[in-house]
C-alpha cells in the first residue's frame, strides 16, 4: 500500500507541475500553487524528483524563495504582472467577445495583481545568501 501512495503522489505532483508550466502561458491557470503542490507531493514521495523542482533553473529559485517565506524578486513580479496583463489584454480585446466574461477576465487580473504585489519582495542579497546557504 505505501508503494501505491508513493506512485499516486508523484504522479500528482507530475501532473501539478505540468498544470504549473501550462499555467505560465494560460491567463486563468494559476502557476504558483501548482508549483508548491508539486513541491509538496515530491517531498512526501521522491527526494528524487523535490531535488530537481527545487534546483530546476527556471523554477526552482522561485519555489524555494516562496516556501521559505523570502517572497519573491522584483524582476519575476515584473515579469509576473507583464505576462499577466498581455495575457488577459490579449484575451479580453481578440478572444472573448461577452462583456461579462472581459469584465471577469479584468476582475481576476486585478485580484492577482493585487495578490503578487502584496507578497514580500526579496532582495537581490536574500536570494544570493539563500543560493549559497542552500549548496
Amino acid at each position: 500500500m505505501h508503494s501505491l501512495i508513493k506512485i499516486i503522489l508523484i504522479s500528482v505532483g507530475s501532473l501539478s507541475v505540468l498544470l504549473g508550466i501550462l499555467g505560465i502561458f494560460l491567463p486563468l491557470l494559476p502557476t504558483t500553487p501548482f508549483l508548491l503542490l508539486a513541491a509538496l507531493c515530491y517531498s512526501r514521495s521522491s527526494e528524487r524528483f523535490y531535488q530537481w523542482l527545487v534546483t530546476n533553473r527556471w523554477f526552482g529559485e522561485y519555489i524555494r524563495n516562496y516556501r521559505e517565506g523570502r517572497g519573491i524578486t522584483s524582476k519575476h513580479k515584473i515579469t509576473i504582472l507583464c505576462l499577466l496583463w498581455l495575457t488577459m489584454g490579449y484575451s479580453v480585446f481578440f478572444v472573448v467577445s461577452a462583456g461579462w466574461i472581459q469584465l471577469l477576465l479584468c476582475a481576476i487580473a486585478v485580484a492577482v495583481t493585487i495578490h503578487i504585489l502584496r507578497i514580500k519582495t526579496c532582495s537581490t542579497t536574500e536570494e544570493v545568501s539563500s543560493v549559497t546557504e542552500d549548496c
